[in-house]
């Protein structure tokens, strides 16, 4: 149902928010960002405060509920984009929910080493191949190989039933749900029947040294789901256990490709030199310069 906004009003409300977002060390922006997809305001209008003659602009929330939203933001600190059911990643609008970690845009860098490595002749074949997303999520890292990889087979994994059916929605709002299948369970697990099958393995896992947890973001800690951070003791449990299985699934060539934190790079490529079933090790930064994904091929 539609509601209305006296811009007046809203423009008033609107300072006093963006002064309360800098109170507590939060970005205006997200305000505004708010503000666009409740009232369907561009950057610019808001920017110039054009609408302030508006007597009525048109909303999903009123003015009322729309400050409800923002309060939950700054008490609970409860991330905006669960408050709007939706985040951007790459070309994509995503639905997200608590259920699954809201996609980063240092994990898009994922899809573009992917890109870069089938550029080179002799890769060409494997974008023909089964790729696969181990914890796919929100589904993002897999509708984005769709996108990139039209000819592959997609398989997106995951544990968490909650998280396959956000991930399934975004497939289908995007057109791609014929190109993935979706499949619960812990990481190969679902796939038994296609080893030694995939071109390439693509995953965000968790890597969380569970200690750490507490000391996150309160966005972080409070409201996303602890089981898509929780890598163990040291951080590296699922990050190791994807060395070790692999092998199994992965032809001969084929991609493995992971994300992980600051300091562990080094480790998980020690880790894949130790396992013997890797060559071509590589470790690649962010663009903020961490050590953030490794890559290697299956000998």
């Amino acid at each position: 149902m539609t509601e209305w906004i006296d811009g007046q009003a809203l423009a008033q409300w609107r300072r006093m928010a963006q002064q309360q977002a800098q109170d507590q060390g939060l970005d205006p922006k997200e305000l505004d960002w708010l503000l666009q997809h409740c009232t369907g305001l561009d950057r610019l209008a808001l920017h110039l405060e054009t609408f302030t003659t508006q007597t009525a602009i048109p909303a999903n929330h009123n003015l009322d509920a729309l400050k409800a939203l923002w309060q939950r933001r700054l008490q609970n600190r409860y991330p905006v984009q669960y408050l709007l059911g939706k985040a951007p990643w790459r070309q994509f609008w995503l639905r997200v929910s608590p259920a699954v970690l809201i996609p980063r845009p240092e994990t898009e860098l994922l899809i573009d080493i992917v890109q870069e490595q089938l550029e080179r002749p002799e890769n060409q074949a494997l974008a023909r191949g089964n790729w696969v997303d181990l914890g796919t999520g929100s589904g993002a890292i897999a509708l984005s190989l769709a996108d990139l990889l039209p000819q592959a087979p997609l398989y997106a994994v995951d544990k968490s039933p909650e998280a396959l059916a956000v991930a399934q929605q975004n497939s289908q709002d995007w057109g791609l749900s014929e190109q993935i299948q979706f499949l619960q369970g812990s990481w190969w697990e679902p796939l038994a029947q296609l080893r030694g099958q995939f071109a390439g393995m693509v995953s965000n896992p968790p890597y969380i040294p569970r200690q750490e947890i507490p000391q996150l973001q309160p966005e972080v800690a409070r409201h996303e789901p602890i089981a898509a951070l929780d890598g163990g003791l040291d951080g590296l449990d699922c990050l190791n256990q994807l060395v070790d299985t692999a092998p199994d699934y992965l032809q001969a060539g084929g991609l493995w490709l992971v994300e992980l934190m600051a300091g562990q790079a080094p480790l998980i490529q020690a880790r894949l030199e130790e396992q013997g079933c890797y060559h071509s090790i590589q470790i690649r930064r962010d663009l903020a310069g961490i050590e953030r994904f490794v890559l290697a091929y299956r000998c």
